[in-house]
């Protein structure tokens, strides 16, 4: 890991943000806008971070963070920068998924009555495609974009009044939404060595075949009645009134290819109860995820791998990806299971920095909002890198609390590469507000 003086200031650490941003006056607000997401406080909506801030009102915080005066990807920039320097690399993976923040109205942009994983169930939220990229179990979330239902796409008076950009008012799947975000990330260099994904985005066949088109390695969850072909299937000229070649065998389902196979335990990290395990099997395969043929049957695709996780609570789940053919069992497993780690990074930005705390309704201010989490969230981490946090063997060290308190990554299963574990360091306390203060434009 690479990291910085342990000594930091957040406006010293900020300078290559700062710069990015044009004028003077949002190089006040957008620190005064950070310490309020940093500070301590139950409540980070506007009102409560004016008034532990000193201010006097928060028009001047509403305005700098729902203004469309100023263009934020500058910042999106610099925070992909800044993420690949801590994290980035050929053994960072970037992991695509969701987090949605429970809302109630009508006016909110993007709400709508839609599955919640904060609530376990359906119910009125918002929903944000994320991109978090991570190396050593350490996250560094780089990207936040809001997923339209439908019920705001086909209502372009609705998306205007929560300003609501033309472009982005056009119909897209969540798939759509990520596979846009990988387009915006990779001129920037962002490193990476896989692309990890559940079944929420894994089982569309336009997904996988966009990371392909873009040259990415990926390992993605499915549905167990996937169909898939051996890898040997051959096409065969057409019999009858048939006038295309047919695959010379018939698709199984993935559940049923590797029912007869041999299930082997694979420890791919260790936790705070122990080793963590499933039982996995795997096979060659090629998708049937190609042109349709007959009875909505899809001819072969690409050659790749199919793996199953047993779990110990005996669920089982499925995955595709495209490792190369020598990847190993172990290797397949733990890179699949390191997909765990955006829960930490999505945990830790509406826990410790209030992501779902935003209480306005435009488009642009929740993502301004959301980027000013991620460059928080960042913050955080640079110290925690920059300043292990030890102890001595066998006593029980005092843990770091409070928005700089982010957690330990765990260590990796014996037999793998451990890092350097590497503790939180409690943030500086913040230096004194300028006065007077410029108004936000």
């Amino acid at each position: 890991m690479v990291g910085r003086p342990s000594e930091q200031d957040l406006d010293a650490w900020l300078a290559p943000f700062l710069a990015a941003m044009g004028r003077n006056t949002r190089r006040i607000w957008a620190p005064l806008y950070l310490r309020g997401l940093l500070d301590p406080g139950d409540r980070k909506s506007l009102q409560p971070m004016a008034a532990r801030l000193g201010l006097p009102g928060h028009d001047q915080l509403q305005h700098f963070i729902a203004s469309l005066a100023w263009d934020d990807g500058p910042l999106w920039a610099e925070l992909a920068r800044t993420a690949d320097r801590l994290v980035g690399g050929s053994d960072a993976c970037l992991v695509i998924d969701d987090t949605a923040l429970p809302k109630k109205g009508i006016r909110s942009v993007g709400v709508a009555r839609q599955y919640c994983g904060a609530l376990g169930k359906k119910a009125s939220c918002q929903s944000l495609v994320s991109l978090t990229l991570a190396r050593d179990e350490v996250p560094l979330p780089v990207g936040l974009r809001l997923f339209l239902p439908e019920d705001w796409t086909a209502d372009p008076a609705r998306c205007a009044l929560a300003g609501v950009p033309e472009a982005a008012t056009a119909p897209q799947s969540k798939g759509e939404i990520a596979l846009s975000e990988l387009d915006r990330l990779q001129p920037m260099g962002v490193r990476f060595g896989v692309v990890l994904a559940d079944a929420g985005y894994g089982c569309s066949a336009a997904f996988r075949h966009g990371l392909d088109a873009r040259g990415l390695t990926w390992a993605v969850g499915i549905a167990k009645n996937q169909k898939v072909y051996d890898p040997e299937v051959r096409l065969v000229p057409p019999g009858g009134r048939a006038r295309k070649a047919v695959p010379d065998q018939e698709p199984q389902k993935a559940e049923a290819v590797l029912a007869a196979l041999p299930w082997r335990r694979v420890t791919w990290r260790r936790g705070t109860k122990g080793a963590l395990s499933a039982r996995f099997a795997m096979a060659r395969v090629r998708v049937g995820d190609g042109p349709v043929w007959a009875n909505n049957r899809h001819l072969p695709g690409d050659e790749v791998w199919l793996v199953g996780e047993w779990r110990a609570s005996g669920e089982r789940k499925f995955y595709l990806s495209n490792l190369p053919s020598r990847t190993t069992r172990r290797v397949l497993g733990g890179t699949i299971k390191a997909r765990w780690i955006r829960e930490q990074a999505h945990q830790q930005i509406k826990e410790e920095l209030k992501l779902d705390h935003f209480e306005g309704r435009s488009w642009t201010g929740l993502h301004r909002h959301a980027l000013m989490t991620c460059i928080a969230y960042a913050y955080l981490q640079d110290l925690r890198l920059a300043e292990p946090y030890r102890t001595d063997r066998g006593k029980k060290g005092r843990q770091p609390t409070g928005a700089a308190a982010v957690s330990e990554p765990a260590r990796r299963a014996s037999g793998h590469h451990r890092p350097t574990v590497r503790g939180a360091h409690p943030a500086r306390a913040m230096p004194a507000l300028p006065a007077p203060l410029p108004a936000a434009v």
